[in-house]
């Protein structure tokens, strides 16, 4: 008996990568919509994750929050949509899917915020500098279609939607490596129902 795949979410959050990553998987699943407020941090939902925060999936009895570790666990769990390279082939998949969590996030966030580290404050943060990790992803997708490897992957749901959002916040617009690399994703047809449907509960 298939186990029952629930997903936690508010459409205005990084619960869209997750949500995009579900889509590719083409597997049933339950939306489970939550406001920001009460609903997120109720004894009900803390049970899920503690944070409070979405995203976050119900697989069975297994909890995954995060959005990298939930695209590397749905690649894993669902191994037929082949979203996860060999297990010998995963090193560029792997490093890139938590550079992207770890430092591209956390630099291009805290610039849109309006504060960067001085160099003095830079060895004490994962990314070191925004520029830094900037120009180290561009290097990394220049001239590829997909940021590990021949194919399409989990890793690029989780980098490639990140570099969109940075992109759409307008804080890397100016890598035309990220910017082409970000074009070739964006019109996938998994991205556009996930969009949809998240338009659709903002809606509701």
């Amino acid at each position: 008996m298939q186990q029952e795949l629930v997903f936690y979410t508010n459409p205005q959050s990084r619960g869209n990568i997750a949500h995009w990553m579900l889509e590719e998987l083409g597997v049933p699943y339950r939306p489970v919509v939550l406001a920001y407020g009460d609903a997120m941090k109720s004894p009900e939902y803390l049970a899920i994750n503690p944070m409070g925060k979405v995203p976050a999936i119900r697989h069975g009895d297994r909890i995954v929050t995060e959005g990298a570790a939930i695209c590397a666990y749905l690649a894993d769990a669902f191994p037929d949509a082949g979203l996860a390279p060999a297990p010998a082939d995963r090193a560029d998949y792997y490093r890139w899917l938590f550079f992207a969590a770890s430092c591209l996030e956390a630099a291009w966030t805290d610039k849109a915020a309006g504060w960067l580290p001085s160099p003095e404050q830079q060895r004490m943060f994962g990314y070191g500098s925004f520029e830094l990790t900037v120009d180290t992803l561009a290097k990394a997708v220049a001239g590829k279609r997909y940021i590990a490897g021949d194919r399409f992957s989990a890793a690029d749901v989780y980098v490639g939607r990140s570099v969109g959002y940075g992109i759409e916040f307008g804080e890397l617009g100016n890598w035309p490596e990220l910017v082409k690399y970000w074009n070739a994703l964006k019109d996938r047809p998994a991205l556009a129902r996930a969009t949809a449907q998240a338009e659709s509960w903002q809606q509701a």
